[in-house]
């Protein structure tokens, strides 16, 4: 069939925003994982305490999550090159005002500044790519971000440690976050001269009530969960807690009564009456709160408690991220297609054969001068193999339970609720290990977090057999809505480099 004459040629500088939105999501994904290894070079220079650490590094995710979907919607109304601008641009500064940090209190907002700009900033990259490519070259777009991103989530660790123990400039962990502004300069010049004016939808008005109401139920889960170990859990995080689940409720209220009124909810009120979404909205918080915390805390045992420097422990991640991409290559490649919803079920099982093998590896380590991380690489390793089986296939057999005029609204739900699960993960994991390496058994610290992580892998396979049986092609991942409605979160870059 021949093309349309009529049709416009492709923008000629396409590619060039392909590779702002990769730079933008590999700042983001460096920003979530580059701090990990800054632990004990916080504690020295700010004297950053337990719970500070928590902060600075859940925090971002848990900025970034309440505010994902307001985000998808900003662009909606404003227009997604306006709002990209406008959020890269703030990132940026929130980077530099992060290194300038003279103390962990201004470190903690400043990072929770950052977790808002990216979710001002991320939300839109998608929605341009769709502007700006059709057909095949679309698919071929997509098909660049999975791995590209899933090497920015590999590296982060890697290259903060590298930064921290190089001390570059007498600087120490602040070119952690200095890293981003030339980046974020270029990306910013870039961005502003060859992404292409497209105006926004004035008619779609923004639920500032609902965004307010899912923001302070994040919060008001996340706070107590930080700061309880230290405090005793008073009763105010007890009330803390109690109050999220009204102000989650409440918000599930709101879109309801904003859809009823005709007017565009941020969150499509159909998705929470499927059981199969919100049993996936489970098992998200649960696999990622656990992945993200055993991952600091394998992060601080290797800092805290084997007296690894900061380049050493990011190296020490790599077995957990080699094992990841061997999970998530034999899942894509070959279990997915072949078994269907068991690969979801066969990864936990394989996430649990390492974390017990780990228990037993952690049995033979001495103190620091014989450690070596050889000791637990075949664990941690299988640990990845299990997670990246998982992760490979997760969102698309989530996603195969929502109607296709709801692939938008649904993924940006799924990757605010990832982001603030790992915010939880960091609280909770943090927490238990550090209430047991404060009296000195790192190892015992590392034990529990252990009992957590398998209680949650747990209660994770048994949510997976409420899940669809075949996971949804991926060709009808990526398709627009078909009503005419602006979907808030249809632009989220984040579910695809999930996938």
């Amino acid at each position: 069939m021949s093309a349309d004459p009529t049709a416009a040629p492709p923008y000629r500088w396409r590619w060039l925003i392909l590779v702002v939105m990769l730079v933008a999501e590999i700042m983001d994904l460096l920003d979530a994982s580059i701090v990990n290894v800054a632990g004990p070079a916080l504690e020295e220079s700010l004297g950053a305490g337990s719970v500070g650490l928590q902060w600075v590094i859940g925090g971002y995710a848990l900025t970034l999550g309440a505010g994902l979907i307001l985000g998808g919607r900003l662009g909606d109304r404003y227009g997604r090159r306006r709002m990209f601008l406008t959020g890269l641009a703030a990132f940026t500064a929130a980077s530099l005002l992060c290194a300038a940090a003279p103390d962990i209190e201004a470190l903690i907002i400043f990072r929770l500044l950052q977790g808002t700009a990216g979710a001002m900033l991320l939300p839109q990259g998608l929605g341009l790519l769709r502007e700006n490519f059709s057909g095949p070259e679309l698919t071929k777009v997509f098909g660049i971000f999975g791995p590209v991103l899933g090497l920015g989530g590999i590296i982060g660790p890697v290259l903060g440690g590298g930064l921290i123990q190089g001390d570059f400039f007498g600087l120490g962990w602040r070119l952690v976050f200095l890293v981003n502004l030339p980046i974020g300069i270029a990306a910013l010049i870039v961005a502003a001269v060859f992404v292409p004016r497209k105006p926004g939808d004035a008619t779609v008005r923004i639920d500032g009530v609902g965004a307010a109401l899912v923001a302070a139920a994040c919060a008001l889960l996340v706070l107590p969960l930080n700061q309880g170990q230290e405090s005793g859990w008073p009763l105010w995080t007890w009330l803390c807690l109690a109050a999220s689940v009204v102000a989650f409720a409440a918000f599930a209220v709101r879109q309801r009564r904003t859809a009823a009124a005709g007017r565009a909810p941020l969150v499509t009120p159909a998705l929470l009456r499927k059981p199969a979404f919100t049993v996936g909205l489970g098992g998200i918080a649960l696999f990622f709160g656990g992945l993200v915390g055993s991952q600091l805390v394998l992060t601080l045992y290797l800092q805290i408690g084997q007296h690894f420097t900061a380049g050493q422990a990011g190296l020490g991640n790599l077995p957990l991220a080699v094992g990841t991409a061997i999970g998530g290559a034999v899942s894509g490649a070959v279990l997915a297609d072949r078994i269907g919803r068991a690969v979801l079920q066969v990864g936990p099982l394989v996430q649990l054969g390492g974390a017990a093998l780990l228990w037993y590896e952690l049995d033979g380590t001495g103190g620091p001068a014989s450690f070596s991380i050889w000791d637990v690489a075949p664990g941690i390793a299988v640990c990845g193999i299990g997670a990246g089986m998982v992760i490979a296939a997760l969102f698309s057999f989530i996603l195969a339970a929502v109607d296709d005029h709801e692939i938008g609204s649904a993924s940006g739900v799924l990757s605010a609720v990832q982001s603030v699960g790992g915010s939880l993960g960091v609280a909770v994991f943090g927490s238990v290990f550090f209430g047991r390496a404060g009296t000195g058994d790192f190892t015992g610290g590392f034990r529990q977090a252990l009992i957590v992580q398998s209680c949650l892998l747990v209660a994770f396979l048994a949510l997976t057999f409420l899940l669809p049986k075949k996971a949804r092609p991926e060709g009808d991942q990526h398709t627009a809505p078909a009503t005419g409605t602006a979907d808030p979160a249809a632009d989220d870059p984040r579910e695809t480099a999930a996938v």
